[in-house]
């Protein structure tokens, strides 16, 4: 009989912080094992970057055929899902989870080996202590049980390996990093810098993003096609299976497991960690993989459902969850306020910026220096002001040469922003298991409940009050304001449900991301969050593992975990 192998590490899930905590780990000389829910990606066949419309079955239409629209109506409410993406997204009929009627959260997910990495956004902008120790300057929820002080050497090193492209503007509630070349600014946005820093004493930069601007770790730089959503085949920004991953393959101590679909985590007579048991995803057929350590990195409500379902007589209320609070405390970013218009005095001057991958980024100015009086904590913005090449045409009659000509002639330059605010970590605001319903696979689902309070509300308002004010300074004309507060889930920046403290009565984890409860678990994405800040948050969520996983390996080696 062969004998079961049992790896140093577990890790379950293979997106930002699954792919890195693998790298560290092996680097490190720990043989480990992740474990992905979805299938390895062709990039090749699944990436769609350079394909146009009359490439595409449906030239492009939003989503493509009536029955992908069925199964998706959770996933469709993304902005980059469509018909060049839509296989990158879930199956919803597949994926169910539950909400209350009155407390609506959009769920996005990608499963697949590298996850979100593929999809996202790319903008990684550094917490500082204005968000670390929040709860001291306002008095609301707990401290992080970090500092920027210690976290700013984390941040080096995972800046140092991904890329980061940028423009240093000394700032402190936003810390410079170590930048790659920052792409440029267009006309418009260099009017809005001026602009605002003139008049408001505001500072805008172009955004701080994962992608290259030069050659880096063996990656090339991005040739500015464009559609980043759609996959990069060249490895060009950052996502898991073109940078982390390989790295981690590269020491020879991973082992990749996909379409493994993780339900819950075995735990031994003394109360720890012993397995990870999954269900394949094609043959239904359950599988245990065992290990001394579990990470898990399968996304912050992903990672909580695993906690929740793993119950046992020692652990009635789920893993690790003495204090209780496992599930509340769930945040995501409150976007819907912001404003947009035109720029007359642009008429004419060309947009050299190309396909620029990237757009703007106003830094959080409310709460800084100043108490405001409608709302604590703070928001930032990120748009772009640039020249409209054909949305306008539809508006142009006539045909032909003459109408060519007319839609050059007439092409207007828009400037717009969108502000994405701090959302207060609230009890109320929880997941857990449904008692009713499982998925494809016969896991219990989630049940949802969230909702955004007041000073949400307020901040939302002042974003749209704000950015008009931006845009007019700046000489915009037909200034139209946004103020409609998104649903939770939205912005895709879900973090919390097992938070971070110091204190193992009111969170899950200690600062290492160590389960407070069970020395061997680890939870190392946007579970741990206390706070959710107002920058995106994939930088950090790695930051933190790359801390962690320092933490880990020593206590590996000293045999104390």
């Amino acid at each position: 009989m062969t004998q079961q192998q049992t790896y140093d590490a577990i890790v379950v899930g293979s997106g930002a912080t699954g792919g890195w905590v693998a790298k560290e780990l092996t680097e490190a000389g720990l043989e480990v094992v992740v474990l992905e829910a979805g299938r390895t990606l062709d990039s090749r066949k699944d990436f769609t970057e350079h394909k146009r419309p009359f490439d595409m079955p449906f030239h492009g239409r939003r989503l493509g055929t009536q029955a992908t629209q069925e199964r998706q109506p959770i996933q469709k409410q993304c902005y980059q899902c469509d018909e060049y993406t839509n296989h990158l997204f879930i199956d919803d009929t597949e994926h169910p989870y539950t909400t209350p009627a009155d407390r609506p959260f959009i769920w996005i997910r990608g499963r697949h080996v590298g996850g979100k990495s593929i999809m996202w956004a790319r903008q990684s902008y550094r917490l500082s202590d204005y968000d670390f120790k929040a709860a001291s300057r306002d008095g609301f929820g707990e401290d992080w049980p970090v500092s920027y002080e210690e976290m700013a050497p984390y941040y080096d090193r995972v800046e140092g390996f991904v890329g980061i492209s940028g423009q240093a503007e000394g700032v402190p509630q936003l810390p410079d990093g170590n930048f790659l070349p920052p792409m440029n600014l267009t006309c418009g946005e260099w009017m809005l810098r001026d602009a605002i820093k003139k008049k408001f004493g505001r500072t805008m930069t172009i955004g701080r993003t994962a992608v290259l601007t030069q050659d880096h770790k063996g990656r090339p730089k991005c040739h500015y096609c464009g559609p980043c959503s759609r996959g990069c085949a060249t490895g060009s920004y950052y996502s898991s299976p073109a940078s982390s991953l390989p790295a981690a393959a590269q020491t020879g101590r991973l082992t990749l497991i996909d379409n493994a679909v993780v339900s819950h985590v075995e735990v031994d007579d003394d109360g720890k960690c012993k397995s990870v048991y999954y269900v394949d995803r094609i043959s239904r057929h359950h599988r245990e993989v065992f290990g001394k350590i579990v990470i898990l990195c399968a996304s912050t409500l992903e990672s909580t459902r695993i906690m929740l379902n793993s119950r046992t007589e020692k652990y009635p209320n789920g893993l690790a969850n003495s204090s209780e609070a496992l599930g509340h405390y769930l945040m995501d970013h409150v976007t819907g306020g912001g404003a947009s218009g035109t720029l007359p005095v642009l008429k004419g001057v060309p947009d050299t910026r190309g396909n620029r991958p990237n757009g703007i980024y106003v830094i959080r100015y409310r709460n800084i220096d100043s108490k405001h009086s409608d709302f604590i904590r703070g928001y930032g913005y990120q748009g772009s002001a640039q020249e409209v090449k054909w949305g306008h045409a539809m508006n142009i009659p006539g045909f032909g040469s003459d109408f060519k000509e007319a839609v050059k002639e007439t092409r207007p330059w828009r400037i717009s922003l969108g502000g994405f605010g701090e959302c207060l970590p609230r009890w109320e605001n929880f997941c857990e298991l449904d008692k009713q319903r499982v998925d494809a696979w016969g896991i219990p689902v989630l049940h949802i409940s969230a909702a955004y309070g007041d000073n949400e509300r307020k901040m939302v308002a002042d974003m749209a009050e704000s950015a008009a004010e931006m845009l007019d300074a700046t000489g915009a004309e037909d200034i139209e304001t946004r103020n409609e507060m998104s649903a939770p889930g939205l912005a895709i920046h879900e973090v919390g449900t097992a938070r971070m403290g110091n204190d193992p009565k009111t969170s899950v984890l200690n600062k290492w991301q160590q389960a407070h409860d069970i020395s061997n678990l680890f939870v190392m994405d946007g579970a741990g969050y206390p706070s959710s800040a107002c920058q995106n948050p994939t930088i950090t969520f790695m930051a933190l593992a790359s801390r962690a996983c320092d933490y880990l390996v020593e206590e590996h080696r000293a045999d104390r975990i």
